[in-house]
């Protein structure tokens, strides 16, 4: 059995032979790179900072995806396929046509997230894969599970909204000018905005706050706490100061990066937490 999965999930060194991770193409102006190939995560937060036109990314064709059925199935094995939310990209619905000659085989999960929901829900599916689970059984579980995965942000800043087109530039300047950074949330599969905070002190405990209203985290399950851009400084005082979250419970946390492909429409200097909530969502 392998797994199967996109960029976006920002998994790298990826050292399991089971687990192929897709890339995403992120384009800076007229050159190509593949995300977490020929791109790392530095390198696309170095090129962000100097561009003046935003990157443009873009889903990974069908054709990529039957290859990899294709291999997959001629060394007799099958495929579960986890891709980022289907209202995000159309990847999800790339990784369906390409397994239309497939039927049987290869097997497709919406994750409903992105990024570190969706890296966790892979995560999850390894583990349960090192269980001795069958690919029927691997499937309802991440059905079930996905929907309990929680993935909130602290933006820095309102820039790459705004070159984006998800805001208005007036909106943009006003929010810079106040210190307003937005804390945002993959809901339904899609981003919403939780809430504005005041500065970095009122976002990290917003921050804090919305993982107490989600029951809290199963630290039976995979989580991962990330950041976008240059340094990790942001994250790890974020972890400090929270360490009521997790101190006695797990060792530290050893915070992860966010690749170019969720980069490009938030920036750097962004913190974020993606977890399976402790409790069934009422």
């Amino acid at each position: 059995m392998k797994i199967i999965t996109d960029s976006a999930s920002d998994i790298v060194d990826n050292q399991r032979e089971d687990l192929l991770v897709l890339p995403i193409t992120i384009s800076f102006g007229a050159e190509e790179f593949r995300d977490g190939e020929n791109l790392t995560h530095r390198e696309f937060y170095e090129k962000l900072v100097e561009s003046d036109e935003l990157p443009v990314t873009s889903q990974i064709p069908p054709a990529v995806f039957e290859q990899a059925y294709e291999e997959v199935t001629n060394n007799g094995e099958e495929a579960i396929v986890i891709t980022m939310s289907s209202k995000i990209s159309g990847t999800y619905q790339s990784a369906n046509i390409g397994a239309e000659d497939y039927q049987g085989k290869v097997f497709i999960v919406d994750s409903e997230n992105a990024s570190l929901g969706q890296r966790i829900l892979v995560e999850y599916a390894l583990r349960l894969k090192d269980q001795g689970l069958s690919v029927q059984e691997i499937l309802e579980k991440l059905e079930k599970e996905k929907k309990n995965i929680r993935l909130i942000a602290l933006l820095d800043t309102l820039e790459y909204l705004k070159k984006g087109g998800r805001i208005s530039k007036a909106a943009a300047v006003a929010g810079n000018l106040l210190s307003i950074k937005p804390v945002i949330a993959i809901k339904n599969g899609e981003v919403a905005i939780l809430g504005k905070a005041r500065g970095s002190r009122q976002g990290n405990n917003l921050l804090a706050e919305e993982i107490r209203h989600a029951n809290g985290i199963d630290y039976e399950m995979p989580f991962v706490l990330a950041y976008t851009g240059l340094t990790d400084a942001v994250i790890q005082k974020y972890i400090d100061d929270h360490e009521s979250l997790w101190k006695g419970i797990v060792d530290r946390p050893v915070p992860a990066s966010v690749g170019g492909t969720i980069g490009t429409h938030i920036g750097p200097g962004a913190i974020g937490i993606a977890f399976f909530a402790a409790s069934d969502p009422v």
